[in-house]
């Protein structure tokens, strides 16, 4: 059988298999704290005081559309996020629950592990750290690290969309669940109507239609994690993909 004639294999397994094969190059690993190293990149500083362009990317005019191959449609009358684990109250939000809760606009830029960052993007929600406060009603002192769950599901194998983050992370300032860019409603194809959005950390942290979010003492690695992929995810390290044991 030619290569050409060879079935396509799913998404998931080629990008883990792009990961390992990074790994053994020594390509795109850091295992040390933040602190440890300087952070790289290029150009003037960014309001967190470090490169706009993060190593190993570059700059593009458009939004490239990445996702596991599923788009689900959820309308606004269906659309529910719950909020749970290690929080004062466990929460389920409708639309209009989540609309009620303060309103923030942030520009930011946002980086993908793929290689290509756009400046500049201008998005509209509710920071996660309000959604935690006002919704429900704050972190315990034992909450640690954050697993948001999403709507879509890998094709292949039914796996719903996953990933994890440290708590002190997503309760920075510029971290959002995003219900409108540039002023309109969030396009479906880029998560619409909500998505999480983390411009210090690579952009697969923040979940495209999500559903879920847990706040949790221990971590647990998402779907991208389980398949190579960094669990800290920091750009300006160059920090895409996990050593395997």
């Amino acid at each position: 059988m030619s290569d050409r004639d060879r079935p396509i294999k799913p998404l998931p397994e080629r990008k883990e298999a792009f990961a390992a094969r990074e790994v053994a190059k020594g390509k795109g690993i850091y295992e040390g704290p933040y602190d440890r190293e300087p952070p790289q990149g290029s150009g003037p500083l960014n309001r967190h005081g470090v490169p706009r362009l993060p190593v190993g990317q570059r700059q593009v005019p458009n939004w490239p559309v990445l996702d596991l191959g599923d788009l689900p449609e959820i309308d606004l009358a269906s659309w529910r996020l719950r909020v749970d684990g290690l929080v004062a109250r466990e929460i389920e939000l409708t639309w209009s629950d989540f609309l009620a809760l303060p309103q923030a606009e942030e520009e930011s830029d946002f980086h993908c592990v793929t290689t290509w960052s756009r400046y500049d993007m201008r998005f509209a929600g509710v920071r996660f750290r309000d959604l935690i406060a006002e919704a429900a009603g704050g972190a315990k002192a034992s909450a640690a690290y954050v697993f948001v769950a999403a709507y879509d599901e890998d094709p292949s194998s039914g796996e719903p969309y996953t990933t994890n983050l440290p708590l002190v992370e997503a309760m920075k300032p510029d971290v959002l669940l995003v219900h409108s860019w540039d002023g309109a409603p969030l396009p479906r194809e880029h998560g619409g109507p909500c998505r999480m959005v983390t411009p210090q950390h690579y952009a697969w942290k923040g979940a495209k239609w999500i559903r879920r979010i847990t706040l949790r003492a221990a971590d647990e690695r998402g779907f991208w994690e389980k398949r190579g992929y960094s669990s800290t995810a920091y750009p300006w390290l160059n920090d895409r993909y996990a050593r395997r044991s």
